[in-house]
């Protein structure tokens, strides 16, 4: 994993991003399956704390100053997904996770085409990593 992560292109590494915080949301949104209340709440705050994390390091790569309108919108989007996940986890609710989860799962499946289409290597982009659709 590693070694994908020193030799992805920047491309490959926003769709790691995209894929390791699909991850995080999936497994707090276990969380909830958790009979133990102790469990519960260690398992839906800490995955969606590193959810957060990755949202905000796509956050604040964005290039404003060059990105015009399109890196704003981004901006915005990141920030209502960062907020989202901050109620869901102070509810203990699932209905921000699935929302986030949506958006990201668009986010990366526009992301992943684009890289397609320029003909990189997506297999190297996500070792190990699945994704579901949450359409």
């Amino acid at each position: 994993r590693a070694n994908a992560i020193l030799t992805a292109s920047p491309g490959q590494l926003v769709l790691m991003l995209f894929d390791g915080a699909i991850r995080f949301l999936e497994r707090a949104r276990l969380g909830f399956t958790e009979t133990d209340p102790l469990a519960f709440n260690l398992t839906v705050n800490n995955n969606l704390q590193r959810a957060q994390a990755i949202i905000h390091e796509l956050n604040t790569s964005l290039n404003l100053r060059d990105g015009g309108e399109v890196a704003a919108n981004f901006q915005r989007l990141y920030d209502y997904m960062d907020e989202r996940l901050q109620e869901s986890n102070f509810q203990k609710s699932d209905a921000g996770i699935a929302d986030v989860l949506r958006r990201l799962g668009v986010l990366r499946e526009a992301w992943a085409e684009m890289l397609r289409r320029r003909g990189e290597d997506l297999g190297q982009a996500a070792p190990g990593l699945a994704f579901a659709s949450h359409a």
